[in-house]
């Protein structure tokens, strides 16, 4: 964050509102009150509900309830971006983006190997930090099974605190083994898993709601490394490496190294906003030429074998299924 204070979107602070109300639990409206439709939630603010709510529930599985009761309406336009994406992975590589649209107070980082990819939160906060992560290891658990239709098969979840309660509730639960004490917070599934179709895909909306999250994040004072990245692709598409690097800076060693920490590649990054730009710019009415142009292919050969990649049909072929 650069010169404001941490906050949340006030519809993640209303999933504990709600939580409370089920349980027949009145907050104080010293709290209530400053949850307002429409503001953010200072995170001072939500570290104060989380405590008194899970102080008037006294359930040490307070936090993963809430978790598996969140819905993607909690995480304002961001849930709306992550299930309107055509992949798993593309939905997991946002959530890493966009994440400060939904709150301030800790980070994701998404890794993948040849078998494994390995979605990991680190919190920042200081209040109730268990149940909080609880809460957001279930969430994604419960919102990848739902906008997989129930397609996804998690193999193990990572978590750094004890066991709250009874180990084997956790299992049952969520459906996969838990190991605690761990030295990160990490949901861990096949690689394949990542090519699972989300049920909700809407390129279109993606698109806009991505804008709307692109204004949120300018308007937080918060843009993340690979925010940066991609806004500077998408106006400078013909730009490599090293020369987004220099306007940000940086080496482009160091770029790579930073893009890292936040699970991502300049490689990737660069490719899924030529992929973006590319859809765009066909469906808005550009000639093939005219595209391979724009996004800085040597030539028309070289784009054709590269949209082929990423759509699976020749860019004319697309662009004529487009526009009838």
């Amino acid at each position: 964050m650069i010169g404001t204070s941490p906050t949340v979107t006030h519809l993640y602070a209303q999933a504990i509102l709600q939580a409370a109300q089920r349980q027949g639990i009145a907050l104080s409206d010293d709290i209530t009150r400053q949850v307002v439709p429409g503001q953010r939630v200072p995170l001072s603010v939500q570290d104060r509900l989380w405590d008194e709510y899970c102080r008037a529930v006294d359930d040490p599985l307070a936090g993963l309830e809430i978790g598996l009761a969140l819905q993607v309406g909690h995480l304002d336009s961001a849930g709306m971006l992550l299930v309107s994406c055509d992949t798993l992975r593309e939905g997991l590589e946002a959530l890493v983006e966009y994440a400060p649209v939904v709150g301030d107070g800790g980070e994701f980082s998404i890794s993948e190997d040849a078998d494994r990819i390995s979605l990991c939160y680190r919190p920042e906060y200081q209040v109730r930090v268990a149940e909080r992560v609880d809460a957001v290891m279930a969430s994604l658990v419960r919102l990848a099974g739902w906008a997989t239709g129930e397609a996804f098969r998690p193999e193990t979840l990572l978590l750094t605190h004890p066991s709250r309660g009874d180990g084997a509730t956790y299992r049952e639960r969520l459906g996969m083994p838990v190991v605690f004490d761990a030295d990160r917070n990490c949901l861990q599934f096949h690689r394949g898993q990542g090519d699972l179709p989300l049920i909700q895909a809407n390129s279109a909306l993606r698109d806009h709601l991505r804008q709307l999250a692109d204004h949120t994040l300018e308007s937080l004072g918060h843009q993340s490394l690979s925010g940066q990245v991609s806004r500077l692709v998408r106006e400078h598409p013909n730009w490599g490496k090293e020369r987004v690097a220099s306007e940000l800076a940086v080496s482009g060693r160091h770029l790579n190294r930073l893009l890292a920490d936040e699970g991502l590649s300049f490689k990737v990054l660069r490719e899924r906003e030529l992929h973006r730009l590319a859809v765009e710019l066909l469906r808005a009415g550009q000639s093939v030429v005219e595209v391979s142009e724009r996004l800085g292919f040597s030539e028309e050969a070289a784009f054709a074998r590269a949209f082929r990649r990423w759509e699976g049909v020749s860019p004319a072929r697309y662009r004529s299924s487009v526009s009838d």
